[in-house]
């Protein structure tokens, strides 16, 4: 009458996929963070990523969206630059190790790091200097990313395509 072994079976192969579902959300909680990590494997940044603005050789997870409000920039005949400032869920050590490596893919150089709550990156190039602040101020709220960019745009006219100096 209902209790038999495929009564039991059959509840079962219910009954544990929703104790699994609930026990990883309850992992999730624990952790305090909802933000999803960043799948970093083979050529997965060329779908993971677009470039930042104008700086093709910058580029950012699509979960990072571009904040207009709290962003300015500057364009001059020999300068060019701003404050870049993004926003998305993405958790802070896989956003800094993206970027650290998207950095490095695109010919920047880490010149320095500096990890606390936050987390500050400084890269350079040739005519170009790039440091970035990424933030998380509780679990509930989105990552912030604020990048500083500046290229010299007459020094830049006197360099190769490699970076190197015309002589």
């Amino acid at each position: 009458m209902g209790n038999t072994k495929n009564d039991r079976k059959y509840l079962a192969l219910r009954v544990v996929p929703i104790l699994l579902f609930t026990l990883c959300g309850c992992i999730n909680g624990i952790n305090g963070s909802t933000a999803m990590p960043l799948d970093q494997t083979g050529d997965s940044y060329a779908t993971l990523s677009s470039s930042v603005g104008n700086f093709e050789d910058i580029e950012l997870p699509s979960e990072m969206k571009y904040s207009h409000k709290n962003s300015m920039s500057i364009r001059t005949d020999s300068f060019r630059g701003g404050i870049i400032h993004y926003k998305g869920r993405v958790e802070l050590h896989s956003l800094k190790e993206f970027i650290i490596a998207s950095m490095k893919k695109n010919k920047w150089k880490l010149a320095g790091e500096v990890s606390s709550s936050h987390v500050i990156l400084a890269f350079t190039k040739p005519n170009k200097t790039c440091m970035m602040k990424i933030e998380n101020n509780n679990a509930l709220s989105d990552t912030t990313l604020t990048m500083y960019v500046t290229v010299d745009v007459t020094a830049s006219r006197s360099l190769n395509a490699f970076g190197e100096p015309i002589e």
